[in-house]
């Protein structure tokens, strides 16, 4: 098992450590963390223009593409030539949100599904596009092609881009939005920061829990080589040879794929207590007319989620019989580290950084289910194990120059390099089975008689992602005039991914006793066992390995003209040219022929164009359009198992998939009624064809889930935002007289639907020799497209001092229903029922012997929400993932020396 990446150390090429406090920006520098730092909110008459701060954003195409020159200062939404919101640092404090993906839930139009993926309008997470100040990244989910943002902790982030209109300076793969993050840049003064905090689940914390030994470092996040690939599978796989073939000592290999410490399960009565720890710091120097400066910082959390789940899926069309009903117990133990190191110099209005991060997020996983299949096995129990350890690792090196080597002329350069890796070493799966028959002496015990399932199941595997991405743009703006500004830049990006993954049946021809299945996994799997009872290991030989690319060149012309005051008009096309292939790696000596394989190659015009017409200083109206598209993900194409442990699925890919290509239009109406006050209101249209959609089938052991381009679908829908303080002058209390109430709100609604005409089709892998089927066999007309909600609110409604660092907020979020698959041969959609949320978060300024800190006491799920996804027809309901989520309590405390 690779240990963390040589590249890690590009991050530690400095001892100034630093950390989660929120930066404030001006001027492009970032300020250290501390009560001073507070949004100010004295009255408007003693509050002059230059005293606001603006958050730092660094895009393609120039600063200028995001704020309009010669404007008094307004917020960066007003100003920007874009449909787009931005978070500051103080947005994201407010939240209290630990990682990026949380707070930017809190964006009008954004739900965040899963495990930290971005949806914007209720569309999926591959129409988001996430940049990392404006260069992209490879994400190391085998489920997906967008980077999770919840492994970005809000610590190393300045400001968060959301963009919903799309302009010709970002990449073409856009549906929903563009989500731009920016780092930390220059300190305006040196400082060094420590934080820690504590957490206690009410459903987790204390309470009953699975896990196993693993190793002894696994409390890191790092493990200490226990989990290396054993020496025989290492020599099988050297080797070349095919297990089918003969020849392979299978008996050894079996021996080293389970042992005690990977496949044993025990109970932990008291699972501990979250918990993190950072430190932070930074530093700046005048050299010559240059400042220079550095920023690092390093954070550690360990944290512990119990689930106990329903997971049922049906056995017949109706959903009035169930063929699995199980209840299964699992412990999670997520370990984060994330390290980010960044120097930067300014001159003049010029600006070079270089931002180096890394990240690594580590699962273990322990997993005990009791249930029934009664469709093949009536009336008998099934006890399942589950043990795994997920390890998702992104190192990143960009360098960005954003220069002004002449009053009217601005050039962009970027250039980055990023690694992702994913890494699941000892994925074991054990199942025993109890008949319950009286006439059976072990009719009241469980029992593995390693029969491949019939009954009982030992399975091991190994996988493996390693993804590079090198990228490279350079962006030309030069303002010939008043109303006139052009901007052209060429972008390229190159990706390979290599992922692996190589899974063992473990059996017995005929089975083991009774007698012997009783034992543990380890004792049954060990060489006295395999020796008397002849316990072989087996291979899933079809492509284990697969190799993809997606090599893009693009450039663009855009024009921003100001054809009257009160008009703007921002145009352009981008030319895209990108070739994207997936095939299977030949990894045995006799090769077998595959048709596995993706080879798209495709270019494109796409126009954009957004008209904004200021009605006066406080009043404005949009209108957008443009053309995009949005390519099939990695994990959509590549023909290879991946198994889903949160949602208990596995997922197979789709080679024969193609792009899908939309048609965007939007208009938006903008009141900034009062500083850092607004109202908005918007409506959007898209037209999507060839759109990707997941369809859902279902075996004696579960549901598998694969991906078809649907005919056509359209979307359409309205936002309302809301921005508002109350000042409390008019208080008789003096506490009161200091603070403001704030009203933050916005509710998205969204109404999609799929177009299936009689005689369309669609292409799945592997059918029939045309490898088409009639698309009505997959989808519905009129449905839905997946991952989207009807309706999205959020409100944050809270209390906050105007002269120092004191804010006590309530945060409700409400998603309604939302398909996450599409129903199986006829059968009714799987859906998602988010549900209602409210959290609190209050963040208070001390001062101890002169040294600044910050108190943030968090409570979230204060509802108590419940997790439910299930299948109904209006009679009958199927729960395929159904549980409780505890109310979680946090207490974090920093300093700033």
């Amino acid at each position: 098992m690779a240990k963390p990446l040589a590249y890690a150390s590009l991050l530690l090429i400095t001892t100034a450590l630093v950390a989660p406090p929120a930066f404030a920006q001006s001027g492009g520098q970032a300020a250290p963390a501390g009560p001073s730092e507070t949004p100010q909110a004295v009255p408007e008459a003693a509050q002059p223009e230059e005293a606001q701060e603006a958050p730092e954003v660094s895009v393609p195409g120039g600063e200028e593409d995001i704020v309009v020159r010669g404007r008094a200062y307004v917020e960066p939404a007003q100003q920007s030539l874009q449909v787009l919101s931005v978070l500051s640092t103080a947005d994201i404090a407010r939240t209290g949100a630990g990682d990026i993906a949380g707070a930017l839930g809190r964006v009008t139009g954004l739900s965040v599904v899963g495990n930290g993926f971005v949806y914007v309008r209720g569309l999926g997470d591959r129409y988001s596009l996430a940049l990392l100040n404006g260069s992209p990244l490879p994400s190391p989910e085998p489920l997906k092609r967008v980077v999770p943002l919840d492994i970005f902790p809000t610590s190393v982030v300045a400001s968060s881009l959301v963009q919903k209109s799309y302009s010709v300076n970002f990449p073409g793969e856009f549906g929903g939005g563009v989500i731009n993050l920016t780092t930390k840049s220059i300190p305006t003064e040196s400082f060094i920061t420590v934080g820690a905090g504590v957490g206690y689940d009410t459903y987790t914390t204390g309470q009953l829990g699975y896990t196993y030994f693993g190793s002894d470092t696994d409390w890191t996040g790092f493990d200490n080589g226990q989990r290396d690939r054993p020496p025989a599978l290492r020599n099988y796989i050297a080797s070349g040879q095919r297990i089918s073939q003969g020849g392979v000592d299978t008996a050894t290999l079996a021996q080293q794929l389970v042992n005690s410490r990977q496949d044993v399960v025990f109970r932990n009565n008291e699972i501990p207590v979250n918990w993190s720890a950072s430190i932070s710091g930074g530093h700046s120097f005048d050299v010559g007319d240059a400042t220079v400066g550095v920023i690092a910082n390093f954070a550690y959390s360990n944290k512990w989620r119990t689930r106990q789940t329903t997971q049922q899926t049906p056995a017949t069309f109706d959903l009035s019989a169930l063929n699995t009903d199980f209840l299964r117990t699992i412990t999670d133990n997520r370990i984060m580290v994330n390290a980010l190191v960044g120097y930067g110099v300014e001159w003049g209005e010029n600006k070079v950084r270089w931002t180096n991060v890394y990240i690594r997020d580590t699962l273990k996983q322990a997993r005990l289910g009791l249930g029934k299949r009664e469709v093949t096995f009536p009336g008998a129990d099934f006890l399942t194990q589950d043990t795994a350890w997920f390890e998702r690792q992104l190192v990143s090196t960009q360098l960005v120059g954003e220069l002004k080597p002449l009053d009217n002329l601005t050039v962009d350069l970027r250039g980055g390099f990023a690694n992702s890796q994913r890494e699941s070493p000892f994925e074991s799966t054990f199942e025993y089975f109890r008949s319950n028959r009286a006439n059976d002496p072990y009719g009241q015990f469980f029992v593995n008689n390693l029969n491949n399932g019939n009954p009982g199941n030992a399975e091991v595997a190994f996988s493996n992602l390693n993804e590079d991405l090198w990228s490279a743009g350079v962006d030309v703006g030069y303002r010939f005039n008043d109303w006139l500004r052009l901007t052209g830049g060429y972008y390229f990006s190159d990706t390979q991914r290599r992922t692996e993954r190589r899974d063992f049946l473990i059996f017995a021809s005929g089975g083991v006793p009774q007698a012997a299945g009783l034992l543990r996994p380890d004792l049954l799997i060990s060489r006295g066992p395999i020796d008397f009872y002849g316990i072989k290991v087996i291979e899933d030989e079809s492509n284990p390995v697969f190799d993809a690319t997606l090599r893009n060149h693009a450039g663009y012309l855009q024009a921003n003209v100001q054809v009257t005051p009160e008009v703007n008009i921002n145009a352009g096309v981008r030319y895209e040219q990108a070739k994207q292939t997936v095939s299977p790696v030949q990894v045995y000596n006799t090769p077998v022929a595959s048709l596995a394989a993706t080879n798209l190659d495709r270019d494109y015009f796409l126009p954009a164009a957004t008209l904004t017409y200021q009605i006066n200083d406080k009043l404005q109206v949009r209108l957008s359009g443009s053309k995009t598209i949005a390519r099939p993900q990695f994990r959509e194409l590549i023909f290879q198992p991946y198994f889903d442990p949160d949602s208990n699925r596995l997922f197979r890919g789709n080679p024969l998939l193609i792009d899908s290509q939309l048609t965007n239009y939007e208009g938006r109406a903008e009141w900034y009624f009062a500083r850092e006050q607004r109202l908005s209101a918007s409506g959007f249209f898209k037209k999507i064809n060839n759109p990707i959609e997941t369809f859902a089938s279902v075996n004696e052991n579960g549901v598998v889930s694969s991906f078809a381009n649907a005919p056509s679908a359209i979307l359409y829908g309205g936002e309302f935002e809301l921005t508002k303080h109350f000042n409390l002058d008019a208080s008789s209390s003096p506490f009161f007289q200091r603070r403001r109430i704030v009203l933050i709100g916005n509710y998205t609604y969204t109404k999609s639907k799929i177009r299936v005409g009689a005689g369309d089709t669609a292409a799945l892998f592997p059918t029939s020799l045309n490898r088409t089927v009639l698309a009505s066999e997959l989808f519905n007309d009129g449905v839905p497209l997946t991952g989207q909600s009807d309706h999205i609110v959020n409100v944050e409604f809270g209390l906050e001092d105007r002269d120092g660092l004191s804010q006590q907020t309530f945060l409700i979020t409400y998603a309604s229903d939302r398909v996450t698959n599409r129903g199986a041969s006829g059968q009714p959609d799987i859906i998602e029922r988010p549900g209602l949320r409210l959290d609190f978060v209050a963040r208070q300024g001390v001062t101890i012997a002169g040294i600044e800190s910050e108190l943030k006491i968090e409570a979230r799920n204060l509802t108590g929400t419940k997790y439910r996804e299930f299948q109904t027809n209006g009679q009958n309901i199927v729960y395929y993932n159904r549980y409780d989520q505890g109310r979680v309590l946090s207490l974090g405390w920093s300093m700033t020396f």
